[in-house]
């Protein structure tokens, strides 16, 4: 059985919603953040060196990052399921999602995040941040388009890890300008999956995050 070290408040949400998707047996070791500082405890410092969550610890075997996480789950656990053929362009596509979610899109979120917190200091940055936010949006909601899902219209591991860039987006308004990212985001969380996940969690606080 799969254990998922899962920080409350965090991104480790979408690896749940995974294996409720992939019906992969897990068990849930909860960690909760510092009520004045928002870290995570230094008992996740026992798991991994930099405390982080998510961490899935699979018979003895210790992944983490989000992205290595889906792909490690869908590879050993999958059965076929939830990612395009190996070798396939498709496949190659839904790897660019899977990097793109945090090597590129939530960079400029966290960015927004952290510099909100120094005041005026910050101003001449936001500009910058809040146009690489809507960039970022853009190119996902363009590639989107009038589909269910990112690649080959099927949902796969490209939307589990795209799903909180989504969230995100959608509870801070961008959806004014991107209609299909709110609709996207119902659609995800309807999944009978993804509210199985969500039941055994509290919910998100989009702005608390840290």
């Amino acid at each position: 059985m799969i254990t998922v070290h899962h920080l409350n408040n965090s991104r480790s949400q979408r690896i749940l919603w995974l294996l409720e998707e992939l019906a992969v047996p897990y068990q849930i070791k909860a960690y909760t953040r510092d009520l004045t500082t928002n870290l995570a405890p230094p008992e996740l410092k026992a798991i991994h060196p930099l405390g982080k969550s998510p961490v899935i610890d699979d018979d003895g075997r210790v992944v983490t990052e989000s992205g290595a996480i889906t792909d490690y789950v869908i590879r050993r656990h999958g059965g076929g399921r939830m990612a395009p053929a190996p070798g396939s362009d498709a496949h190659e596509t839904y790897l660019e999602w899977l990097h793109f979610a945090e090597g590129s899109a939530m960079t400029p979120f966290l960015l927004a995040l952290y510099t909100a917190r120094l005041g005026d200091a910050a101003a001449p940055l936001q500009p910058r941040i809040q146009d690489q936010i809507g960039a970022h949006v853009a190119y996902f909601s363009q590639s989107l388009g009038s589909n269910d899902w990112l690649v080959e219209n099927t949902l796969s591991g490209a939307d589990v890890m795209m799903s909180f860039v989504a969230e995100i987006a959608a509870a801070q308004g961008l959806g004014a300008h991107f209609p299909n990212i709110p609709a996207y985001v119902t659609r995800l969380q309807a999944r009978p999956a993804w509210q199985a996940a969500a039941a055994k969690t509290e919910p998100y606080n989009f702005t608390a995050r840290g």
